[in-house]
């Protein structure tokens, strides 16, 4: 079974983004669609992980963990949703799933499910560009990875507070709205504390049911419960000498949040349906987007773990509360977008940067970091104007419609067939299409992704496309 593979079966469109980083992590990614081309990357690869969505077209992932039943050393399968429940988790791991996962994908999910023999060291966030380099200097970040990009006096003490501790086993409690970066700060932690080369494990209570969120949390012992078929060790167990992460922790069931506490306590814990007493040396995280001391007030989360979890406290402003930063953060996102998709660094107009300080950013830094990715891909040679942004209901419209129109005018003017011989053979549908196919790739100099991008299609069927032309003796 080869450490190094992992095979995905899902749309390309909904696991391809996390490839460059399993890439960098040494690792290789097979992707299949349908049962029959994951068996045959089974047989030819032997991956050490499989990841399935529930359903596609034309497959179940029940029937690949039925036929796995029937093999000897099939590889563990990881089932990820974007909208999960109790039940189809419960349901899929009796059938024998390794685990249960609610999207996104990310490297630190991934990495702690892979064999014993891990890539090191961990992979990189995507190359920071110069530019944005040079903005994080003035922040008091550490070189390296993890940097906090921002200037304002709310960023600058809390994350002078948070390289004060950064080193000790304190748990710290980090709490801001959506989207403000709490996880950022958490893995800051980490890399900058004598544990920066341990696990550095996450998860989001909010994520899983109680009882499968223990199960997650502390692990289970063969028998412990239906489709307990093996021992499975916690995520604690797996944090040993590294640090936690405890996502959205108000949101912990009120009995979890007794046996957390005792770890906090005691460091140890019992597995569910085990009898031996586990212990552990972790640093625990934890974060909340809520008003936890109200949740205590209410009676929904315990004080006296309220207290424990609060030895050091992290309050993350908003993104509208940090004034210029919302541009600092911008130019350092289109800066890293760029890079991403091989184009050229591109400005923002007065307009742009305007209409960027005057928005009220619901969604804080996240959605900021996405509305920049939109905003490099539609903007072309730049520079990046409001329109770029394509907010509430505004219709695109591209730079140039006059190459459009003038497809458009062709196949108008070229009128009916005159022969019943020529209306057989002509397609006026597919020639426009392969017209606009053609000019998305001329006007990103050849960058499929992004001609995908601008044209709402995959990678996959554009390269399909690409292969038809050629077989009709296109010249690409």
């Amino acid at each position: 079974m080869s450490a190094r593979t992992v095979l995905f079966i899902a749309e390309p469109q909904s696991v391809t983004a996390i490839f460059p980083t399993l890439k960098e992590a040494g690792l290789q990614a097979g992707l299949a669609d349908n049962i029959t081309g994951a068996l045959g990357f089974i047989k030819k690869s032997d991956p050490c992980l499989i990841f399935c969505r529930p359903n596609l077209q034309g497959f179940n992932a029940r029937a690949l963990l039925e036929h796995a039943r029937t093999l000897d050393n099939f590889p563990p399968v990881v089932i990820f949703t974007a909208s999960g429940n109790a039940e189809e988790a419960t349901e899929y791991l009796n059938l024998g799933a390794r685990d249960y996962w609610i999207e996104p994908l990310v490297w630190d999910k991934i990495k702690v499910v892979l064999p014993d023999e891990k890539p090191e060291p961990e992979p990189e966030p995507i190359a920071k560009p110069a530019a944005a380099t040079s903005h994080s200097t003035p922040t008091g970040t550490a070189a390296g990875k993890y940097q906090i990009i921002g200037r304002h006096d709310a960023v600058l003490r809390t994350l002078a507070l948070a390289k004060q501790v950064a080193k000790s086993k304190a748990t710290v409690l980090i709490s801001g709205e959506s989207g403000t970066g709490k996880e950022m700060f958490a893995r800051y932690l980490h890399h900058n504390s004598d544990r920066g080369d341990k696990p550095f494990v996450a998860i989001n209570c909010a994520a899983l049911p109680e009882h499968l969120l223990e199960s997650e949390l502390f692990g289970h012992e063969k028998g412990a419960f239906t489709g307990a078929i093996n021992r499975k060790l916690g995520k604690f167990e797996l944090a040993h000498g590294g640090t936690i992460l405890l996502d959205e922790i108000t949101e912990m069931d009120a009995g979890l949040q007794a046996k957390l506490l005792r770890v906090l306590q005691e460091s140890e814990f019992d597995r569910v349906g085990g009898v031996e007493t586990v212990k552990v040396d972790v640093r625990v995280l934890a974060t909340t987007n809520r008003d936890i001391e109200k949740t205590v007030d209410e009676g929904k989360f315990r004080q006296d773990l309220f207290y424990r979890l609060n030895v050091i406290p992290l309050k993350l402003p908003s993104l509208k509360e940090r004034g210029n930063d919302v541009i600092l953060l911008a130019d350092f996102f289109t800066g890293k977008f760029t890079a991403t998709y091989g184009l050229d660094q591109l400005a923002f107009t007065e307009e742009a940067r305007k209409w960027l300080m005057e928005y009220e950013w619901p969604g804080n830094v996240r959605e900021l970091q996405n509305l920049m990715e939109r905003a490099v891909l539609l903007a072309g040679q730049g520079p990046i104007q409001p329109r770029h942004f394509l907010m509430g209901d505004e219709q695109w419209t591209p730079d140039d419609l006059s190459s459009l129109d003038a497809d458009q005018k062709a196949i108008s003017e070229a009128g009916p067939p005159s022969t019943p011989g020529e209306a057989l053979s002509v397609m006026p549908l597919h020639e426009m299409e392969k017209r606009l196919i053609l000019k998305s790739l001329e006007e990103t100099t050849g960058n499929r992704t992004r001609a995908a991008e601008l044209l709402g299609i995959s990678v996959r069927t554009l390269r399909n496309k690409l292969n038809e032309y050629k077989k009709s003796g296109e010249n690409l």
